[in-house]
């Protein structure tokens, strides 16, 4: 036995022996553009586990189990590079070439890929290191001043997604967000994504580039691409964070000793019931005492084999509100699996996402808002015997903490997305693809308002909603009153679609001709209230438990009786690429669309775009200079539409109640026509032209680009008045409007400083665009050229609005009362219609043209220092030349009213006699310029630690460190999306200032 035993010890140590001395040593040393060196770069031999990381030098050793083995070198923002080891070579210099400035990058465009050195079109490119840190669970954040051209604005509220435009609004309708695309799937929801799942993000801007998604496409397509496994490599990663957030700026608003020294002053009283002797910061009361806290955890697995790659990963992300009650929570779980057969002709893909968000809002949020700031710090959150202090005589007094800890509202969505891929190579360049996808969105809302609810129904309670919406009065029932709903969106696509891809000597063409099909069914579901519960603590999880009949003229809501619809799009589509030596580009396209949710007469569209460029550094005449490394000149042209922001069935029409009518000496139910048909709607069609230089200069340290684009809107879709004779209903539905969007674009690129220890790149984009509604006026219009809108309804300003649609002016214009100071008597004075002083203005007639909410220019500058192991990030971003009324200022401005509803400071100084004071006018709008610091980041990579950890890095990160502006709200970045730009009406939610600690670990 102990022979045996002898004789398998002496056998595994020669097999050892044996092993090891078939192992090749190999080293080296890895280099960027200007053979500077790469510090923790990965160096992995081909196939196998085995990797190791550069030093601070750039140099390497690794034992290769072959001398014919391949070397993969990869480094973060570079080109991966495979070498070949040659076996009678033991060290190697290796150069790696940056993938920010390299013109082989590849870019994701509809239908397929191409290099960004041979794009005709105006596109631009994030990668997944460039996207803004924090604590960020929407896509829009994550490009936030990283696109010139792209305007996002975000509240601090988790719950609510950012407002994405791109190069202006083309659109009266609310749907005015860019097209997503993930992972050649159409239409998907873009929250479904993991921020930490993403490689690249693709912006489509001018019309040739997003042509191809024809009707779908005239708000600008954003391509999103996930992680793919690598067939070299099996890779375990792990990335979480941890941060708290806290308000960053509020209102300036009195204190009990400063209002009732003004009140003193001006012979003011308190009523007996709010004067309680306290002294109570409202907008502190409504907010978490500790700040919000966040986190985030991130894990996935990737690899592979000879014939196929997988990737799945699970997200966790949990984000508390600053305001008391709000929470968002989401987990996300993603599939992508490969798989190669016949020889891999034939490649398989499987594409499964299921994410689960959990959404608690605040109850009655921008009522609870408003009361915060309407609140008099002399009363109390709560009485002595602990209730929660109301005075109901004092119309519209409600305590906001009582509205929100007696208030439920929570939204629970299970969203998924499914596809499946077949592409077959096919002989001379041709591949074949079948795509495959299924969409599915669960929602399930509910809302409680338990019996304390009650007590607010004879208080004249109104809603606080965002504009251009009007406030309406609230009815809460008996005993608490619940609402619960549920419904369903699906989304089914088939796409085929042929490549061909063929090389003539100089010449090149990628062609594409393919044909989709889409059925989206929505608000597949039901609604349902109840009221009279016999306890409060069943919140809205058992309707049954309500009586309503039991209460004399309640009735039951089902909800929106047009909230289903089925939608249908069929399309065709086209695309040829042609090049010539690399250096005459041409592009052409065409899509053909036919979408159910128009009228008969125009169900079907035609979409086209033409685009060239010319690689001008590739001619005869430049090859002397040392000035451009790449040059290149592109023109397109192209049109594309927009089906969205509309009900499926606008176009038909529909009967439905119309109320009661008196017969007989009964009121007998009226039924008749509430929406008219019109088989004449079409398409709302963009057609975009732009010029764009590309270029890269001083041996690839500085490269960038220019686009001068003029985006053309016509047969815009609006609801317009019309003549009753004509139309029953007085209202239809049609196209009439001419919209107009010009700008111009600059993007840069530069690494100033790069050496052994050091570096520093910088990207920095600046924007312009003018915004201009050309239009406004359809044959049954019966309005004129304008239409008045956006009316915040506060207290004494009934009528009163904000903003216009006019011809020649642009969406977001501000038309108002002009201030002209005060009278010899202290009231404030306007200027009439006549160019006169009044102090009685009419509303409408003695208004005068004020500003836009459009900014004038945007900006983004992005620096990144190295210094060895050390990183740091320095983010700031910037908006120009808008404007935004304050309406939220207006209406705290009321010093004639101290004794009933707290007043900012620097109304300290108004006399009570001036009832004008408050009134909305040019007193009331404001600079709304700023630039801010967005994100603060520092790290350390440690590299590679033991033998199974290859990279640890550490950082933190701070969001919002400062912002400078002249805006005396609480933020600057008030909405700039929908209908109603750059308004702030007692409904923002505050923005925060967030400080965290990350983690990201490679096993």
């Amino acid at each position: 036995m102990e022979k045996l035993k002898l004789l398998l010890l002496a056998f595994f140590i020669g097999f050892s022996i044996n092993s090891w001395a078939q192992k090749t040593q190999v080293s080296g040393v890895v280099l960027d553009e200007q053979n500077m060196p790469l510090p923790a770069a990965n160096v992995l031999e081909s196939g196998t586990n085995n990797g190791v990381g550069t030093d601070a030098e750039g140099k390497f050793k690794i034992s290769i189990s072959n001398k014919s083995a391949v070397l993969i070198v990869s480094f973060v923002g570079y080109v991966e590079q495979r070498v070949k080891v040659d076996g009678s070579k033991s060290n190697y210099s290796i150069k790696l070439v940056s993938s920010a400035t390299g013109l082989e990058q590849v870019v994701v465009v509809g239908y397929g890929k191409g290099s960004r050195k041979n794009l005709t079109t105006a596109v631009s490119s994030v990668k997944a290191d460039q996207l803004n840190n924090g604590v960020i669970s929407d896509v829009g954040q994550l490009l936030q001043g990283k696109v010139a051209g792209l305007n996002v604005s975000a509240s601090g509220d988790p719950t609510k997604a950012s407002s994405v435009v791109l190069r202006g609004a083309s659109t009266l309708n609310s749907s005015q967000g860019p097209f997503y695309v993930v992972d050649g799937i159409p239409g998907v929801d873009i929250s479904i994504i993991a921020p930490e799942d993403i490689v690249t993000i693709d912006v489509l801007k001018d019309a040739a580039a997003t042509a191809i998604y024809g009707n779908r496409a005239a708000n600008g397509v954003i391509m999103v691409t996930t992680k793919r496994g690598n067939k070299d490599k099996t890779q375990i990663s792990y990335s979480n964070y941890f941060g708290v957030e806290n308000v960053s700026n509020q209102l300036d608003m009195m204190n009990s000793d400063q209002l009732r020294a003004f009140t003193t002053k001006n012979n003011l009283n308190f009523t007996p019931e709010n004067d309680k002797g306290a002294n109570t910061n409202w907008q502190k009361e409504i907010l978490r005492g500790n700040g919000a806290l966040s986190s985030s955890h991130n894990l996935s697995m990737s690899g592979g084999g000879e014939h196929g790659n997988y990737f799945a990963s699970v997200t966790s992300i949990s984000k508390e509100g600053v305001l008391l009650g709000s929470k968002f929570s989401r987990v996300i779980a993603h599939l992508a699996v490969e798989q190669y057969a016949i020889d891999d002709k034939v490649k398989f893909g499987l594409n499964v996402t299921n994410s689960n968000s959990i959404y608690n809002n605040v109850p009655q949020r921008n009522t609870a808002l408003l009361q915060a700031v309407n609140h008099l710090p002399v009363s109390p959150v709560r009485n002595a015997d602990g209730s929660y202090f109301e005075n109901f005589i004092q119309t519209g007094y409600f305590n906001p903490v009582a509205l929100i800890n007696h208030g439920d509202d929570d939204t629970k969505t299970n969203n998924f997305v499914g596809s499946f891929t077949t592409e077959v190579k096919l002989p001379f360049g041709f591949s074949y693809n079948l795509n495959l996808s299924y969409q599915q969105l669960n929602s399930l809302h509910g809302e409680f308002y338990d019996s304390y609810y009650a007590k607010y129904n004879s208080a004249n309670f109104y809603n606080n909603p965002d504009p251009p919406q009007v406030h309406s009065l609230m009815n809460f029932g008996v005993n608490g009153s619940a609402l619960r709903n549920s419904y369903q969106n699906t989304n089914t696509i088939i796409e085929s679609f042929l490549n061909w891809d063929k090389t003539f000597g100089n010449h090149k063409i990628k062609a594409v001709v393919g044909y989709s099909w889409q059925e989206d069914v929505l608000g597949d579901g039901f609604q349902a209230t109840n009221t009279n519960f016999p306890v409060d603590d069943v919140s809205y999880n058992n309707l049954a438990l309500g009586n309503y009949g039991s209460v004399s003229g309640y009735r039951v809501d089902f909800g929106d009786s047009r909230a289903y619809q089925k939608k249908r799009l069929i399309s065709e589509f086209a695309r040829v690429n042609y090049n010539y030596n690399d250096k005459y580009l041409l592009q052409g396209s065409i899509r053909r669309d036919g979408g159910s949710v128009f009228g008969t007469n125009n169900q079907w569209g035609y979409f086209p775009s033409v685009g060239g460029a010319w690689r001008i550094d590739k001619e005869g005449f430049m090859q002397n200079q040392k000035i451009f490394t790449d040059l290149k000149f592109r023109a397109s042209y192209g049109e594309t539409g927009n089906s969205s922001g509309f009900n499926a069935y606008t176009a038909q029409f529909i009967s439905g109640s119309l109320g009661t009518f008196y017969y007989n000496g009964q009121q007998i139910g009226a039924y008749g026509p509430n929406q008219a048909a019109n088989p004449d709607l079409n398409w709302e069609k963009t057609a975009t032209t732009n010029l764009g230089v590309d270029f890269t200069i001083l041996k690839g340290k500085l490269s960038g680009s220019v686009d001068v684009y003029d985006k053309q809107t016509t047969d815009m879709i609006f609801n317009y008045a019309v003549n009753p004779v004509l139309v029953p209903v007085g209202t239809i539905v049609a196209n009439g409007g001419n919209m107009s969007n010009r700008g111009i674009e600059v993007a840069l690129n530069a690494t100033p400083v790069k050496t052994k220890n050091f570096s520093w790149s910088t990207n920095f984009n600046y924007s312009h665009n003018e915004n201009i509604i050309t239009k406004l006026k359809n044959p049954y219009f019966i309005g004129g050229d304008s239409i008045r809108r956006v009316s915040p309804e506060g207290g004494g300003q009934t009528g009163s609005t904000l903003q216009i649609f006019k011809e020649g002016k642009p969406l977001g214009q501000f038309f108002t009362l002009q201030y002209a100071g005060k009278n010899s008597a202290g009231v404030s004075q306007y200027v009439a219609k006549d160019g006169s002083l009044t102090t009685t203005p009419a509303i409408g007639v003695d208004y005068h043209y004020a500003g836009s909410a459009q900014p004038k220019f945007l900006l983004g500058w992005d620096n990144n220092f190295t210094y060895k192991k050390f990183d740091l990030n320095i983010f700031f971003r910037g908006v120009f030349g808008n404007k935004i009324f304050n309406a939220t200022r207006a209406d705290l401005f009321r010093p004639s009213t101290a004794m009933t509803t707290n007043i900012l400071v620097d109304a300290a100084n108004e006399s009570p006699n001036d009832l004008n004071a408050y009134k909305y006018s040019t007193r009331f709008i404001e600079d709304g310029s700023y630039i801010r610091l967005d994100n603060l980041t520092l790290g350390y990579d440690f590299g590679s630690v033991g033998k199974y950890i290859k990279k640890i890095r550490i950082y933190e990160t701070v969001n919002n460190l400062f912002v400078i502006t002249k805006y005396s709200g609480i933020d600057p970045e008030v909405e700039q999306g929908g209908t109603a730009p750059g308004v702030d009406s007692n409904n923002f939610y505050p923005k925060t200032r967030t400080f965290l600690f990350g983690l990201n670990v490679i096993f």
